[in-house]
């Protein structure tokens, strides 16, 4: 390896795990007359993996430790949070290990297939969109946005279609045979991050229910 090519994988090393920008590998590539070219190469070479157009992962042989699939969700469509599945799965109220990375946003309903997997993102109306937002850590140090163990419930119930549970029966059916949440998890979900979705105006009966259904197994 020559010695600018060892001077530059060192440089790419110390990005970590962390996804980044086009302009970062400009940076690096500063001194290049043509640095589009030898970007081309590293992308041909594996050395780096494009997620999206302008949003890069470093190669697996110079990753030193797993890329946060949730902030990748967060970066490669946004506005968005990680819910549903992923984030009832992350919390443990689901028994199923999940594959594909699940998000809520504002725009279009979108499927994103990368090289590290599958990232599907469900529209939300902007008014329930805020409530129950939180910030989570990755073991690498970085920081991404994923629904509470309340609002990743909302989501779940605003975005299951055809759901016919209004009632305190039927959601806690939905909540215990349909979804399979153990009792004792939904004892501590927080009823006002319920209620606050609520208010918002959209399936209001149903998330009544829920938050009337998660008060009666307290």
């Amino acid at each position: 390896m020559q010695k600018s090519e060892f001077s530059f994988v060192k440089r790419l090393r110390a990005l970590g795990s962390t996804p980044f920008g086009h302009g970062v590998l400009m940076s690096l590539l500063a001194d290049y007359r043509r640095p589009n070219d030898k970007i081309a190469s590293w992308l041909a070479a594996g050395v780096v993996v494009a997620l999206r157009r302008g949003l890069y992962v470093l190669g697996p042989d110079l990753q030193d430790r797993p890329v946060s699939m949730p902030l990748v969700a967060n970066l490669l469509y946004g506005p968005s949070y990680v819910s549903l599945d992923s984030a009832l799965s992350h919390y443990g109220l689901i028994p199923e290990g999940v594959v594909t990375v699940t998000s809520v946003t504002t725009r279009r309903t979108r499927i994103c297939t990368t090289p590290l997997g599958l990232f599907t993102y469900a529209h939300l109306p902007a008014a329930l969109y805020s409530p129950g937002i939180c910030q989570a850590a990755h073991s690498d140090g970085t920081f991404y946005l994923m629904a509470t163990p309340a609002k990743a419930l909302c989501d779940k119930v605003v975005l299951t279609r055809k759901l016919q549970a209004t009632s305190v029966a039927g959601m806690q059916q939905f909540l215990l045979e349909d979804l399979r949440i153990d009792a004792d998890a939904l004892r501590n979900v927080d009823i006002g991050t319920i209620g606050q979705c609520a208010q918002a105006g959209y399936k209001v009966r149903h998330l009544q229910a829920l938050q009337k259904a998660v008060e009666a197994l307290r």
